[in-house]
């Protein structure tokens, strides 16, 4: 059998990040959950990001944390990859790393650590040890309280296991500077960079800008006929698409999920809730959106599914 090729490998198209399914009794339903991943991945996703942001990895314990990651791996059966988020205290962190190995998982995307703000000396040394905690390849979170000057990116890109930044801050100045100077003091590396911002095709040209294609899709989860005619028309060049999908879906889109804080996950899971299995409420902090903007949603979901010549009113 030919062995697969390298994670980093793998990671080209619409990447899929699965909400977590809860039951009536606010506990983990995982057939609800497993028939969300496989709808993902039926769709077409290129990898699956199981329990990171968009999954409530905040609201998960570490047993229900591995379930779901178990849960996506037998559901993707190999087909595409599964990456589990990994996130708290380096500690902790390195725990969950190992809990997502344990569950087969074949990458982690590590988050920012617990609420501290570190110098970059600390950050960096959280990283490698999150790195080191087992063989899977890394993917490092750049938001919130984990920013990185563009010598730490350099060295966390020399780690070994260390394949690659998300950036979810959107500083386009520090990223560049942070492009440059991989490029010029670890060209070696191949490492990647990824589009992490919520509702991240509305800035997928301005990253395309800096050479960053890769990005990672919410709209996927609950339209993937919209996020798939996207990214078809992103990576063919065929922008009049998708400026007509910007204007007439995305930006409304960030527009309703900027009305509230935590929207950029409880309405991805309302649009789940919508056109795909019920997969129960958020878990607090969180809240569920309110009526009147998850009525906007649908009117909105079916707005782009016109837009992309798909059937609206249900997936």
């Amino acid at each position: 059998m030919t062995p697969a090729p390298p994670l980093a490998e793998r990671l080209d198209g619409l990447l899929f990040f699965p909400v977590t399914a809860y039951g009536p009794d606010g506990a983990l339903d995982l057939a609800a959950f497993r028939a969300h991943v496989r709808g993902g991945v039926d769709a077409g996703a290129a990898a699956v990001f199981a329990c990171c942001g968009t999954g409530e990895f905040h609201a998960l314990t570490p047993e229900e944390f591995q379930d779901c990651v178990a849960a996506a791996v037998r559901e993707a059966a190999g087909r595409v990859p599964v990456l589990a988020g990994a996130g708290y205290g380096t500690a902790l962190a390195a725990r969950y790393a190992r809990l997502a190995e344990e569950a087969g998982a074949d990458g982690l995307l590590a988050m920012p650590p617990y609420l501290v703000v570190a110098d970059q000396a600390g950050l960096l040394r959280h990283y490698t040890d999150v790195a080191a905690a087992t063989a899977l390849p890394v993917i490092v979170y750049q938001r919130d309280n984990a920013v990185f000057t563009p010598e730490t990116v350099v060295a966390l890109a020399r780690t070994p296991g260390i394949i690659g930044l998300k950036d979810g801050l959107g500083d386009l100045d520090l990223l560049q500077r942070v492009i440059s100077a991989v490029r010029t003091e670890a060209p070696e590396r191949g490492f990647r960079y990824f589009n992490g911002l919520p509702t991240a095709e509305l800035t997928a040209l301005a990253y395309r800008g800096l050479g960053i294609r890769r990005y990672s899709s919410a709209v996927f989860a609950f339209a993937p006929e919209i996020a798939t005619a996207f990214h078809r028309a992103f990576t063919g060049g065929d922008d009049a698409v998708v400026n007509r999908l910007l204007d007439g879906f995305y930006r409304p889109l960030a527009d309703l999920r900027s009305r509230r804080r935590g929207y950029a996950v409880s309405l991805v899971k309302a649009g789940v809730r919508l056109r795909g299995p019920d997969v129960g409420p958020v878990r607090p902090p969180l809240v569920d959106p309110a009526p009147e903007h998850v009525e906007a949603l649908a009117a909105l979901i079916d707005q782009g599914l016109a837009l992309v010549g798909a059937p609206t009113g249900g997936r």
